[in-house]
């Protein structure tokens, strides 16, 4: 019997070869080392802006995760998000109002949310009552997201994770009350109503590259680095497939099927 499956080696030899340069960028971003750039993101550049201006005009920051689940993994690349917001607004004295549809989230973003007034020296400031949950019904939530913007002169307007039909109703309201609104999603379905009504949007995998972008942590930032260098050799062998098959040269399938 042989030891690797056929048709396996070539995707044996990817991932090795991406967990090998994960390490390498790893290694490379502790040590201080030149890393390639990270291009820059307007709407994470954005968020200090929006908490600013809020800050200045004596307002709130609102933040809504989306309506996702705990198992989205939109909902766990909005944490880190959340995180930075929160530690911004701590800094700045600048009330955060955090809404949730789901009560695992509520009960995680509460726990972020003390963390990050923590980290920031300002525990005693933490409002365990600004962190809501609202509703499990879908527009029930938004309704009530919808009331919270209209009542506690809401001017930072933050909407990244799993949205879907609500989208457009948190982006409007927000754009009618005059707030700068930062959003990001991976549904593409719901990014051109982003598009449309907020200021900045984070469009699909900007809000999973977020966390690295914010922290500059070197961890993440040497996955980020390798993850995408992986997604350009997956799609220049896409295209070196489909060429090939066009031509009916066979040559790399049958290295790939290996």
């Amino acid at each position: 019997m042989s030891v690797i499956k056929s048709g396996m080696v070539a995707p044996l030899v990817f991932e090795l070869a991406l967990c090998l340069a994960i390490a390498v960028l790893i290694a490379r971003a502790r040590k201080g080392q030149k890393l390639p750039t990270i291009r820059k993101v307007a709407g994470l550049d954005a968020l200090d802006e929006a908490i600013g201006r809020a800050t200045e005009m004596g307002a709130t920051v609102h933040y809504s995760p989306g309506i996702g689940d705990i198992a989205n993994p939109q909902t766990l690349a909005s944490f880190a998000i959340m995180g930075y917001v929160a530690k911004t607004c701590a800094k700045y004295d600048t009330r955060l109002i955090q809404t949730n549809r789901n009560n695992v989230v509520y009960s995680v973003a509460e726990e972020v949310i003390k963390q990050a007034y923590a980290d920031a020296g300002k525990s005693d400031a933490f409002n365990a009552d600004d962190v809501r949950f609202l509703s499990e019904d879908q527009f029930g939530y938004a309704s009530a997201c919808v009331g919270i913007m209209h009542r506690e002169k809401v001017r930072a307007n933050i909407l990244i994770g799993a949205f879907w039909a609500e989208s457009l109703i948190f982006a409007e309201v927000g754009a009618q009350i005059g707030s700068i609104q930062i959003a990001g999603t991976a549904n593409t379905h719901q990014i051109p109503f982003f598009i449309a009504a907020c200021d900045y949007a984070l469009l699909g995998e900007e809000i999973y590259a977020a966390s690295a972008y914010l922290t500059r942590e070197p961890v993440l930032v040497g996955c980020l680095i390798a993850q995408d260098w992986g997604k350009m050799v997956g799609v220049a062998l896409v295209i070196v497939g489909a060429v090939m098959a066009t031509m009916k040269n066979n040559s790399l399938k049958d290295l790939l099927l290996k």
